[in-house]
């Protein structure tokens, strides 16, 4: 009962109008306002300022600067060996797997489009077709911050439009295509193990989605945004493997898509596993190696 009282408050709020007033929240200033909002955050969800590398809560300009606070240097290391897919964030898996006939699975059955995923680019699917993803959750206790789990070249980026659903166990579990009908940013960076695909899935109450290239993203605008960064004299935006790519302002999801035979997830993994930023999550594949050598040689 609890549960579905839940899942209809998230048809009938209005989403966005929400999401702007806590934003507004977020970003204010006032002592006051923003040192009341911010401890009660830290005792209400146990947050370990003790790896911040401020650790005086009350010392952060705004609910949103501590939210995105900055962790002490080497406090997660990050798996060197060149084989090592990382793990982009601390949080949890939700879901992880193969990619099997375009869609990719949510919950007990419950899957989306690949392609919608993407903003509906067909083409740009086609290049995970068969491939492996891994759906990561950031609870609020979480940092939230997100780096590269491999070192690649940014290509492109589609800023999608959408819903505002909260993100968490329940609405996967009864929200149909939760992740694809949410508003998002994909960001697409090409490899040398092949595309990779990071999918930065916005939700109720988040104040914003911010890259290290492009700052704030996701405009008030109702159609999807494409931007190209690999076009000169542009100079192209390469992040090596562990460097921060984007923060969360208020948490959320990150999708992670690897081509056909690019990765093979570590086998502990399943639904639930926590997870560090900077853990190995997968092993590059030596076909994924072998198929890049091809292409580079065709």
């Amino acid at each position: 009962m609890k549960d579905t009282l839940f899942i209809l408050m998230q048809h009938i709020l209005p989403q966005h109008l929400i999401s702007r007033f806590v934003g507004r929240i977020a970003e204010c200033t006032n002592p006051w306002v923003k040192n009341t909002f911010i401890k009660w955050f830290a005792k209400r969800y146990n947050i370990n300022m003790s790896e911040a590398l401020v650790e005086d809560p009350t010392a952060y300009t705004n609910f949103n600067t501590f939210f995105t606070r900055e962790l002490k240097p080497g406090i997660r290391p990050i798996d060197a060996a060149d084989d090592a897919i990382v793990s982009p964030a601390d949080g949890a898996v939700s879901q992880l797997g193969d990619i099997e006939h375009g869609r990719i699975f949510q919950a007990k059955g419950r899957g989306y489009g690949l392609a919608t995923l993407l903003g509906g680019d067909q083409k740009l699917a086609d290049q995970f077709i068969n491939g492996s993803f891994a759906t990561i959750y950031l609870s609020p206790k979480d940092y939230h911050r997100v780096h590269m789990p491999f070192t690649g070249t940014l290509r492109e980026t589609i800023y999608v439009p959408g819903d505002l659903y909260s993100v968490n166990q329940t609405t996967a579990a009864n929200v149909d295509q939760l992740f694809a009908r949410n508003e998002r940013l994909v960001a697409i960076f090409d490899t040398e193990r092949g595309p990779m695909a990071m999918v930065l899935v916005g939700a109720m109450i988040v104040a914003g989605i911010e890259t290290v290239w492009s700052g704030h993203e996701a405009p008030r605008i109702k159609a999807p945004v494409r931007t190209a960064f690999q076009a000169e004299p542009q100079e192209p935006i390469t992040l090596q493997k562990g460097e921060e790519m984007g923060r969360f302002k208020l948490g959320s999801t990150v999708v992670l898509l690897f081509g056909e035979d690019a990765v093979n997830w570590q086998d502990h993994l399943q639904a639930d596993s926590p997870l560090r930023l900077g853990e190995r999550i997968a092993t590059s594949t030596a076909a994924a190696e072998n198929s890049n050598d091809d292409s580079a040689a065709a």
